[in-house]
């Protein structure tokens, strides 16, 4: 499913590496489409781990294959979720997280990130997930298979912060939307931060600084001035 190895990126040497940044990118892109943002952040000691979707063909887009994480049907994932796509890809990025651990990471200096498709497997994994993380972005998007959780959440990551960031004016993933999913979360025991900035479904300079705080506050790294 998934032959293309993802793409690392390490400010500094490698054998410094104390943390691990896994982000996950959006329908139709790669893992290089955050690599700018990586580098903007510019943080010392952090594995950053941007992997790639498989391509595959979507519903919603007429079948037209391209990198997803999973399905999308038409009129829309309201109505109809891939259970079976979403849960395949929070199983790869559950291999991720091993494989951080296994390179000498702890779990707890591992954070979970991801934009629009990315984010909700990041947020659908994190509330999953058995061990304790150090935190999760969650950027301009949603939170998938809520009917799920209440029977599937783990409580190791309850207390773990989950920055989720969304755009005023975002015509992919409404910010009423985004709103639902925060409360759904929060009602579910789960912590949040929220973030909201004049944009569309994209990222901006605003945003960045504060994911740059966010992340040095995790991970008690210094910044490379």
């Amino acid at each position: 499913m998934h032959e293309q190895a993802p793409l690392e990126l390490i400010r500094g040497d490698s054998h410094d590496v104390r943390a691990s940044v896994i982000w996950l990118h959006g329908l139709g892109a790669d893992g290089y489409d955050f690599a700018p943002v990586v580098d903007m952040l510019n943080l010392a000691e952090v594995r950053f781990i941007l992997p790639h979707a498989p391509a595959m063909a979507v519903t919603r887009n007429q079948g037209y294959v391209m990198p997803a994480w999973y399905d999308l049907y038409a009129p829309s994932e309201l109505q109809q979720e891939d259970l079976t796509g979403i849960t395949r890809s929070a199983l790869y990025l559950s291999s991720l997280i091993e494989n951080e651990i296994n390179r000498g990471v702890a779990c707890n200096q591992i954070v979970l990130a991801g934009f629009s498709q990315g984010g909700a497997i990041a947020l659908h994994s994190a509330t999953r997930y058995p061990k304790k993380l150090a935190g999760v972005l969650a950027l301009s998007t949603y939170f998938p298979l809520k009917a799920t959780l209440a029977k599937e959440a783990h409580t190791a990551n309850l207390s773990t912060p989950i920055f989720m960031a969304h755009g005023r004016t975002d015509e992919i993933i409404s910010l009423d939307r985004a709103l639902g999913s925060r409360l759904s979360l929060q009602e579910s025991g789960f912590t949040v931060q929220w973030h909201e900035y004049a944009m569309a479904h994209s990222v901006c300079a605003e945003e960045i600084n504060d994911i740059r705080l966010f992340l040095t506050g995790l991970l008690q790294q210094d910044l490379i001035e």
